[in-house]
């Protein structure tokens, strides 16, 4: 992995994972089945990862058991910083990681561990001391940088708030000269609509793998 969190993986030169508690991402520098056959040397039985893909697989790794296959979109914004307050948007951090865990069990924006906060940039909105929104930040490969963790509260659909999180995070990247870009399931509808109002464009498909070392 050559993103701004090399810092964080595990793994060899052509071959890095994150520690699970971190995500289950693992990126290679090789052919995907070749990846997949030096992780299965590195890794334990049972070690789940997440490997994502603008082509489809062509044939599932050997020592792999596929547990999901999730079809998603990329989309990148390429507009200017937009008008964003912080009225209201709390910075998350460590004492607010039980409260980020139990949004994204009920929400599933996707892979979220205990201390995939390091990645950074993390804002959640609250009600009545009750975390009901967040966005972070995660991937950085310059000039590019993965807007992620995007949830709100069912309870809370409709106020908003999702948008208000990622005005703020496109103000904020815009200013510092990044690229920021995200992912979605294909399905999610709601979501690819709030994204398309805020100006972000479809780039290309993606494929998410969810397998398990055998």
């Amino acid at each position: 992995m050559c993103s701004g969190q090399q810092h964080l993986a595990l793994g060899e030169a052509d071959v890095r994972y994150y520690p699970p508690e971190v995500s289950p991402f693992a990126g290679f520098a090789v052919a995907p089945l070749v990846g997949f056959a030096q992780l299965q040397q590195q890794l334990p039985a049972g070690h789940r990862l997440l490997y994502a893909s603008q082509a489809p697989l062509s044939a599932m790794p050997s020592g792999w058991q596929l547990r999901h296959h999730i079809p998603g979109l990329q989309f990148v914004y390429h507009g200017s910083a937009p008008a964003a307050s912080a009225a209201g948007l709390v910075p998350l951090g460590p004492a607010h990681v039980a409260d980020m865990l139990a949004l994204t069990r009920q929400t599933r924006p996707g892979p979220f561990g205990p201390r995939t906060i390091e990645f950074g940039g993390y804002y959640g909105i609250f009600e009545n001391g009750q975390l009901v929104a967040m966005s972070g930040l995660r991937l950085h490969i310059p000039p590019f940088t993965e807007i992620s963790a995007v949830c709100t509260h069912p309870d809370y659909l409709g106020r908003g708030y999702a948008s208000r999180l990622l005005a703020y995070q496109l103000h904020q990247l815009c200013a510092a000269g990044q690229v920021p870009f995200l992912h979605v399931r294909a399905d999610n509808v709601r979501a690819i609509d709030v994204y398309q109002r805020l100006g972000f464009q479809q780039s290309r498909d993606m494929h998410f793998y969810f397998l398990e070392r055998l």
